[in-house]
């Protein structure tokens, strides 16, 4: 399937809309209810789990066998830990955001009866004409804060907020679509995936298409923090996890490719579909690099542990500085996207 240039300004439009959308893991049901939109917009079934977790299906030519497909929505993000004596928050890292480049960033404290307060995440030694010490100090959960942009000097000013631990602190993703085709924002790592999959529902919507199998497309709440996919739908012949691609040293990815994972820090994939997947990209002239990533894992881990006993494989777009201030390109998302379709029989 070649991606038309057309469904580029679609594309960019649904993944800022997901990337928008504040969903740190466990945090699920505004980002949920805009995939169950897009769903029932483009003709797809939509069940949400008792996890929080989308099945999207699509009806297949074949019935006999279902193909499976996960993307993760939850993002990185903190949690309010304390309260301190002169109203400064303190925090808990959900998943592994990289802190040092959330100081500065500004964020959105998310209270269980749903209010909402800006702030921003900063080292307690924040200027450099106050604090010798501002350039060198550890940026990490001991050594940071987040300042509200309320009238707080006191705990009992935070709380009567409605402000109390536990409550999500949601990381600002600056999302920004550049004129030369690069999607920059927080999150890339995963939202840009479940944009693909929106994107190809829109694909065979428009051009009638049908996948050759019926297909199951997983969106999970918790793979930032491990066990995204510990349940999947029953009777899947494979699951192919679509995550980002990584960038960087002794890594053959770009952002302009899609990558194939043979192994993670789990352990290898599975080598027959990892093996059709390379063959369908070599056979399509598809952009792609075969890469193995040591700091990594993905919701096919998850399902795996969980004692699923189904193959499955990894791909994804190239995405630079994961885990911080990420970037990829659109022609790494057509790689992707076309790659997806094929592994569908389309």
């Amino acid at each position: 399937m070649v991606i038309a240039d057309k469904y580029k300004n679609y594309y960019f439009d649904v993944a800022k809309r997901l990337l928008l959308t504040p969903s740190p893991s466990g945090y699920y049901r505004e980002i949920m209810s805009v995939i169950k939109e897009y769903a029932d917009e483009l003709g797809a079934g939509f069940e949400l789990t008792k996890k929080g977790c989308a099945i999207l299906t699509v009806e297949g030519k074949d019935g006999s066998k279902t193909l499976g497909l996960s993307a993760h929505c939850d993002t990185l993000g903190a949690m309010v830990r304390g309260i301190g004596a002169n109203g400064e928050l303190t925090f808990t890292k959900v998943g592994g955001p990289q802190l040092p480049t959330l100081d500065g960033e500004y964020c959105t404290v998310i209270t269980r009866n749903g209010k909402a307060y800006t702030g921003t995440f900063l080292s307690k030694s924040p200027s450099s004409h106050v604090y010798p010490d501002a350039q060198t100090k550890a940026r990490d959960e001991a050594n940071m804060y987040v300042r509200l942009d309320e009238c707080v000097k006191t705990a009992d000013d935070v709380r009567a907020l409605g402000i109390e631990s536990g409550d999500y602190i949601c990381i600002d993703p600056k999302t920004t679509v550049t004129e030369s085709g690069f999607l920059k924002s927080r999150f890339i790592d995963d939202k840009a995936s479940v944009a693909c999959f929106i994107t190809l529902l829109k694909i065979m919507k428009d051009q009638s298409l049908k996948p050759k199998h019926t297909v199951k497309m997983l969106v999970t709440m918790y793979e930032e923090v491990g066990h995204g996919a510990a349940f999947v739908p029953e009777n899947l012949s494979s699951m192919l996890a679509v995550d980002m691609g990584c960038v960087g040293t002794d890594l053959n990815c770009t952002e302009h490719d899609v990558s194939i994972c043979a192994k993670d820090s789990h352990g290898p994939y599975d080598y027959a579909l990892t093996t059709e997947l390379i063959n369908l990209a070599k056979a399509n002239g598809i952009s792609y690099a075969v890469d193995i990533y040591p700091f990594y894992g993905s919701d096919v881990g998850a399902m795996w542990t969980a004692g699923y006993d189904v193959p499955g494989a990894l791909i994804g777009t190239g995405v630079h500085a994961s885990h911080g201030m990420e970037r990829t390109h659109f022609d790494g998302i057509k790689n992707t996207i076309a790659l997806i379709s094929l592994y569908l029989g389309m």
